[in-house]
């Protein structure tokens, strides 16, 4: 087995763990964990498209808020905003590929969730 086999059969995590490494993931979970951000991607990806529909499936949100999210994940490449010129105009969101991407990786983590005990009993 030559060294760059070797390297490409050990865990990723088969090293020093750095600052960079935590700080971007700590930067990912922050943004994806913000108030209604995961609720409108898990929206986006069971095929919401038209803004009332968002707000329909996020319950909750408010129009404004809304707005935000979809304009911070578009901004990050998550989302992108189509605009169909009829009359009126119309406006329509889906995940981007780098969003589906994010998606599929937050599954297991919403799946997690749904059986997470925010209060553990005390072992005490």
């Amino acid at each position: 087995m030559t060294t760059s086999d070797a390297a490409a059969t050990r865990p990723l995590l088969d090293h020093r763990i750095d600052d960079d490494q935590c700080r971007r993931a700590r930067e990912v979970l922050e943004f994806v964990g913000r108030r209604w951000t995961s609720g409108v991607m898990l929206a986006l990806g069971r095929g919401a498209t038209r803004f009332g529909e968002v707000q329909r499936m996020v319950d909750g949100i408010s129009p404004r808020l809304l707005s935000v999210r979809l304009r911070e994940l578009e901004e990050h490449g998550l989302v992108e905003r189509v605009v169909t010129p009829t009359t009126p105009v119309s406006v329509g969101y889906h995940l981007s590929a780098q969003g589906r991407e994010l998606l599929a990786s937050m599954q297991p983590l919403v799946r997690y969730g749904q059986r997470w005990e925010p209060d553990p009993p005390s072992r005490h």
